[in-house]
C-alpha cells in the first residue's frame, strides 16, 4: 500500500464574460478532474490570478473592463504572476493580437467558436507536456462548422423594378446620376406576366430589357395622362415589334379618351411614326370598378388627389402588396406642422378613402416632392409635401415607404438630405414606417 499524499487537481482560472461558454468550459474542465474557479472580466480575472496563482488561466480577449491584451501585461508585469501559464480562448485572434499575446508569453490560442475535445486536448498537453504547444501553429479561426452555404438570389420570385422615378421632365446630367433621370415607370414580374405602370421615359430601357427576352403579353396601367407618364411610349419598342401583345389601361379623362391621347403624341406633326406603324396587339381599356386578376396578382386601383383624372394602384402580389401612387397632393393646402394631427381630424376626412385603401400595404411608393419650404409656392400642382406625405405613410400604417417623383430641380446632394428630412419627420411622428428614396433601376424581390 502506498504512503504517497492524494493528487491534488490543478487549479484553472477561467476568465470568460459570456455565461454559456463559461459554463461550458467549468462542465467539460471539471469532469476531467480540475479545478475551476469562474471569472467574468478583466478586473476579476487580475485579483483571482493574484489571490490565488493558478496553474493555468484560460483567458478571453474581448472582455468587460479590461482587455485580454492589458491583463496579459498586468500579470506579466506582477512578480507574482509574472510567470503564470496563460492559453487565449478568444473568438479575436486575429494577426495583431496573436503578436501582441505571444510576446506575452501565451502558450497557445483555442479559436472561438471551439469543440469541447479541443480545450480539453490543448489543457491536457500542457499539464501533461505531451504534446509542445505553439501559439502560433493553432489556427486564427475556428473550424469551418456544417456544410457550407451559398445562398443564390432568387430571380424566379416575383419582382418589383423602378425605371423611372424623377418627376414633371426628364434631368440628365452628373448631377443626378445617382437616383437617375428618366420619368415615371414601374414594372411587376411574376413568373411571365409583367404589369408595367406609367410610360414616363424610363420605359424606354425597359423596353430595351424586354425585347432581349422575346415576345410576351404586357399588361401598362397609367396613372394620368400627364406628358411625364407617358412621354416614353413612342420609344418603347416592343410596341413596334411582332408577337408582342399590349393592354393599356386607364381612368376615363376628362375629354379624350385614353387611346386618342396616345394616338395623339404619335401624330406625324409630333413623331415619324404613328401608331399604325405598331407591330405589336396594342388594346385600351377603361379601368373598371372590380379589381384585375393577372396571373395571381390583383390589381385595384383608387383616385389620387392630382389635376385630371388620375389614379394609383395597387398589386397584391402573393402575400406582399404594392402601391403605385407617383402623383398625389395628400392635404392639399396645409402647411402646418404634422404634430398633433390624426387620422380622425377633420382635415384628414377628404383622404380617409385614399388612407384606407392603402391601410397594411407592404411597399407604398408615393411622392414626396416638395419640402415644406417650396410648398406653399406649390399649392395645387398636384404634388405632396414631405411632411404631409409622411403623414400618409403613418395614417395608412405601411410597412415600408418609397419616396418617388424626385423634383428635377433636386440633384442628388439635395435628395440626400431631402431623405434624411423625410426619416426625421417619420420619426417624430413616432411611425414605424422605414423610407429609402427610390432610384432608377432600384430592384426589389417580393
Amino acid at each position: 500500500m502506498s504512503d504517497a499524499p492524494p493528487k491534488v487537481p490543478s487549479r484553472i482560472l477561467v476568465a470568460e464574460d459570456t455565461e454559456v461558454i463559461s459554463l461550458l468550459m467549468t462542465e467539460v474542465l471539471t469532469r476531467a478532474g480540475f479545478e475551476v474557479e469562474l471569472t467574468k472580466d478583466g478586473e476579476e480575472c487580475l485579483e483571482a490570478a493574484q489571490r490565488q496563482l493558478p496553474d493555468l488561466i484560460i483567458l478571453d480577449l474581448m472582455m468587460p473592463k479590461l482587455h485580454g491584451i492589458e491583463v496579459l501585461k498586468r500579470l506579466r508585469s506582477d512578480p507574482e504572476t509574472a510567470d503564470v501559464s496563460v492559453i487565449v480562448c478568444s473568438a479575436k485572434a486575429f494577426k495583431a493580437e496573436r503578436a501582441a499575446a505571444v510576446e506575452l508569453g501565451v502558450l497557445a490560442f483555442v479559436p472561438k467558436p471551439f469543440r469541447p475535445e479541443e480545450l480539453l486536448d490543448t489543457v491536457h498537453a500542457f499539464f501533461d507536456r505531451s504534446v509542445p504547444l505553439d501559439p502560433l501553429a493553432s489556427p486564427a479561426t475556428a473550424a469551418p462548422i456544417g456544410k457550407p452555404y451559398r445562398p443564390r438570389i432568387d430571380f424566379a420570385r416575383p419582382k418589383m423594378t423602378l425605371w423611372g422615378t424623377r418627376g414633371s421632365t426628364p434631368t440628365p446630367g452628373a448631377a443626378f446620376m445617382r437616383h437617375g433621370g428618366n420619368t415615371s415607370c414601374m414594372m411587376i414580374e411574376k413568373g411571365d406576366h409583367k404589369l408595367i405602370f406609367d410610360a414616363g421615359s424610363g420605359i424606354r430601357e425597359l423596353g430595351i430589357e424586354l425585347m432581349r427576352e422575346g415576345p410576351c403579353r404586357i399588361h401598362l396601367f397609367i396613372t394620368h395622362t400627364h406628358w411625364d407618364h407617358i412621354q416614353g411610349f413612342p420609344f418603347f419598342t416592343p410596341a413596334f415589334a411582332s408577337g408582342y401583345e399590349i393592354t393599356v389601361y386607364g381612368a376615363e379623362g376628362f375629354g379624350k379618351s385614353l387611346e386618342s391621347v396616345f394616338r395623339g403624341q404619335l401624330d406625324q406633326d409630333y413623331f415619324p411614326v404613328q401608331m399604325e406603324d405598331m407591330s405589336a396587339s396594342i388594346e385600351f381599356r377603361h379601368l373598371e370598378a372590380d379589381p384585375l386578376d393577372i396571373g395571381g396578382i390583383e390589381v385595384s386601383w383608387e383616385y389620387a388627389h392630382h389635376p385630371g383624372a388620375t389614379v394609383g394602384y395597387k398589386a397584391k402580389v402573393d402575400d406582399t402588396s404594392v402601391a403605385w401612387f407617383p402623383d398625389d397632393e395628400f392635404m392639399a393646402g396645409y402647411v402646418g406642422s404634422p404634430a398633433g394631427i390624426d387620422v380622425d381630424d377633420p382635415i384628414v376626412a377628404p383622404y380617409r378613402r385614399l388612407v384606407d385603401f392603402l391601410h397594411g400595404t407592404d411597399v407604398l411608393i408615393h411622392e414626396a416632392q416638395y419640402t415644406s419650404e417650396e410648398y406653399p409656392d406649390k399649392i395645387g400642382w398636384g404634388h405632396s409635401s414631405v411632411s404631409n406625405a409622411a403623414l400618409l405613410a403613418k395614417f395608412a400604417e405601411v410597412r415600408r415607404w418609397i419616396v418617388t417623383h424626385h423634383d428635377p430641380m433636386h440633384d442628388d446632394r439635395f435628395l440626400d438630405d431631402k431623405l434624411l428630412l423625410t426619416r426625421q419627420e417619420l420619426k417624430a411622428l413616432g411611425s414605424t414606417t422605414r423610407v429609402d428614396h427610390g432610384h432608377d433601376g432600384m430592384v426589389e424581390l417580393l
